[in-house]
């Protein structure tokens, strides 16, 4: 079995630190800058090799770590022990529904100036997947921040939130904002019946911003990897298949970040 961490052996690691916290980040590539914020449990291999792909592409891609150990394979446990660490006693998230978005998207704005001032180019990509979906778009009140994807955006958690993003309202009166003045938009995926990406939320995301602004991606369970031992959830990573649905959106992905990024 593969240790901790080789699967991130060819990535540059360092820590970087906004003032309030510290995290690790691993960078790969050359380019303009795409931040890839990973889902629970942590930075799996699966995510990692998401990053391969877009660093592969010709841009330079941050993976943070903001919880979980680097390289460390999905597990029944660690996956529930880690969603109960973060839910319950890290002041750096918020999971439930009251209109804000997570403190550490501070951190992750900070990442995004960083990269973009040493990458230069139009401005940074940003991924969140899961728990993180919404952190890209509540990013956007970052001004380098032009290409936002929302993988199976799964916050807020709970019935109550179901028509709800982890963002506040000046947040995502920012985003509609720059939507319209700079010509921007964003990418959504999800798969139909996944119980954390209810469809409510795919729905108001789409109201709110406009269907040629928020390009959702709804996929059909039937066509996500099957026989992971849970039901399809990751589009990108672990129900990510080679061909179909799930390899168009990972293709669409790359091709977003090449027309938004690219000089």
């Amino acid at each position: 079995m593969m240790a901790d961490k080789d699967v991130l052996a060819s990535w540059t690691e360092s820590v970087f630190d906004d003032g309030r916290w510290k995290r690790t980040v691993f960078r790969k590539g050359s380019g303009p800058a795409v931040i890839v914020i990973h889902e629970i449990p942590g930075l799996h291999p699966q995510v990692v090799a998401y990053g391969e792909k877009v660093a592969a592409a010709g841009f330079t891609v941050f993976l943070p770590s903001l919880f979980g150990k680097p390289g460390k394979p999905i597990g029944d446990f660690y996956g529930i022990s880690e969603i109960l660490k973060n839910i319950c006693v890290r002041r750096e998230f918020n999971v439930w529904a009251n209109g804000r978005s997570s403190p550490i998207v501070d951190w992750l704005r900070a990442l995004a100036r960083k990269a973009h001032a040493d990458c230069g180019g139009r401005g940074v990509g940003a991924l969140g997947m899961c728990f993180t979906g919404g952190f890209a778009l509540a990013m956007m009140t970052e001004p380098s921040v032009v290409a936002p994807v929302l993988s199976q955006p799964s916050l807020p958690l709970g019935r109550k939130g179901a028509n709800q993003i982890d963002c506040s309202a000046a947040e995502i009166a920012c985003a509609r904002k720059r939507f319209e003045e700079e010509d921007l938009s964003a990418l959504a995926f999800g798969f139909n019946g996944d119980d954390f990406v209810p469809p409510q939320r795919l729905d108001m995301l789409e109201d709110i911003f406009g269907k040629d602004r928020m390009k959702v991606r709804r996929i059909d369970p039937k066509d996500g990897r099957q026989g992971t031992g849970r039901a399809p959830h990751s589009v990108l990573t672990v129900h990510l298949t080679s061909s179909g649905p799930t390899a168009e959106a990972e293709a669409e992905t790359i091709a977003f970040f090449h027309r938004r990024l690219d000089a």
